[in-house]
């Protein structure tokens, strides 16, 4: 396969959505194809490489978190020389469309994904969800979803009541329940943070013997940036393309933490709403040894300062 050019002419930040959408099937069409699928999913491939990674993205996920505002997978068709499917919704839509269900159809129908040695998906919360439910269509694969939802229908997730406007889509009928969806593949990683009570509980649903789950304790509710923002979401999606990544490896990129200042502050936060002072004082302590964190010489010399009154009263 060529190498692939996904450049763009045009600051895709001056762009209406309309135009945006335009920019993105001509880059496409220069080496390979788009795709409308109905008023709110578009499917756009590059070809590139041997690997094929299958990303969900919405229109808004990508104009937010990418300063360039393309498709995350064209950072890997670059960097990586991989080719790409980019499925994109306009807005959250957890791709419950029947013209989603079809384009995969044919896709198999053709098969399309046995033309790949490797193929990856990829997804974040509803984009999650997409990933995992699809990657059926192409047994073998590997799967790596961040905060996924396993399913919305209030049957069995009744308890997640963050999306009451999904409550009257169908999550039963084809590419349904999205940890069935995974038994097809060699291996998936599910990412979350324990402390985020309706992510955890989604995440526990994936317990399969082919699924890893990764907990990142204190990382919040917009996992994908963080991931982004330190850098190691590339190499993530590496180590699973290559079948080395596990809990060894993830905890060893998951070290970038230390230097990653909103996971810091989140950690401060909860220790002080648990009230563990001493925690908080080493960690405090650790932080103002390392970097230059004006918040966290406050927080430390407050402490200290509380501390130096206890004794002497």
């Amino acid at each position: 396969m060529q190498h692939a050019d996904v450049m763009f002419d045009p600051d895709l930040a001056k762009l209406s959505k309309s135009e945006w959408l335009s920019e993105i099937e001509a880059v496409t069409k220069k080496q390979g194809f788009f795709e409308s699928l109905g008023n709110r999913h578009y499917a756009g491939f590059v070809s590139c490489g041997d690997t094929l990674l299958v990303t969900f993205e919405s229109i808004q996920g990508i104009r937010t978190l990418c300063e360039s505002e393309q498709p995350f997978g064209f950072e890997m068709v670059r960097s990586q020389e991989w080719s790409h499917l980019c499925m994109i919704s306009d807005g959250d839509t957890w791709f419950r469309d029947p013209q989603i269900f079809n384009f995969f159809d044919r896709l198999i129908d053709d098969g399309f994904f046995e033309e790949f040695d490797n193929v990856v998906f990829y997804g974040a919360g509803p984009c999650g969800y997409a990933a995992s439910t699809f990657s059926v269509a192409a047994p073998g694969s590997t799967v790596v979803v961040v905060q996924p939802q396993a399913t919305l229908d209030p049957q069995m997730t009744e308890w997640d009541d963050r999306f009451k406007h999904m409550r009257k889509t169908s999550f039963t009928n084809r590419f349904g329940y999205a940890p069935d969806m995974l038994d097809a593949c060699a291996q998936a990683y599910v990412l979350y943070d324990p402390a985020e009570t309706m992510d955890a509980m989604h995440a526990v649903l994936f317990e399969r013997s082919n699924v890893t789950r990764l907990p990142m304790r204190f990382i919040g509710d917009a996992i994908q940036s963080d991931l982004l923002a330190m850098g190691i979401l590339v190499p993530m999606l590496t180590q699973a393309k290559n079948g080395r990544l596990d809990k060894t490896s993830f905890a060893a990129l998951y070290r970038t933490r230390r230097t990653h200042r909103p996971y810091l502050w989140r950690l401060m936060a909860a220790l002080d709403k648990q009230g563990r002072e001493k925690l908080a004082r080493i960690v405090a302590q650790n932080v103002t040894s390392r970097m230059k964190a004006p918040r966290f010489h406050r927080r430390l010399d407050e402490i200290q300062t509380k501390t130096r009154s206890s004794i002497e009263g």
